[in-house]
């Protein structure tokens, strides 16, 4: 983790991303995250589910969607920052905002086939084992 500086230089790790934690870390995380997804992003951002834009009313049972959503959160608490400055803000709509959705409500993204009170759990790809 790097150090970031905030408030008068008062020293705060850098939080670990979501993947890389578990138990009860990954449930406050999580919980965390639902807060601002749930409270801020869809409301603001979140434009209505289509065939061509994709939502799951479920979103933190798609693990990619979780990783993406809580890599987008992380990107906003220090570009909305004001220690970030002025345009952090622009900064973060322009290249985190933008692509993070494109991703995630791509027709073929991690909540295809999804609808409005209808989730659907994806399978992972096959992978072989690696025996080298």
């Amino acid at each position: 983790m790097t150090a970031q500086t905030f408030d008068g230089g008062a020293e705060m790790q850098a939080p670990p991303f979501i993947l890389y934690l578990d138990g009860e870390e990954y449930a406050e995380e999580l919980r965390n995250l639902a807060m601002w997804v749930n409270g801020l992003l869809v409301p603001v951002y979140g434009r209505e589910p289509r065939s061509q834009a994709p939502w799951c009313p479920r979103w933190w049972e798609h693990q990619e969607a979780v990783a993406r959503l809580h890599a987008l959160w992380l990107a906003w608490q220090e570009l909305t920052d004001p220690a970030s400055g002025a345009s952090g803000p622009a900064v973060w709509h322009r290249d985190h905002l933008g692509p993070a959705m494109l991703e995630l409500r791509d027709p073929s993204g991690p909540f295809a086939g999804c609808k409005a009170g209808a989730h659907r759990p994806k399978a992972a790809p096959e992978v072989d084992a690696y025996d080298g």
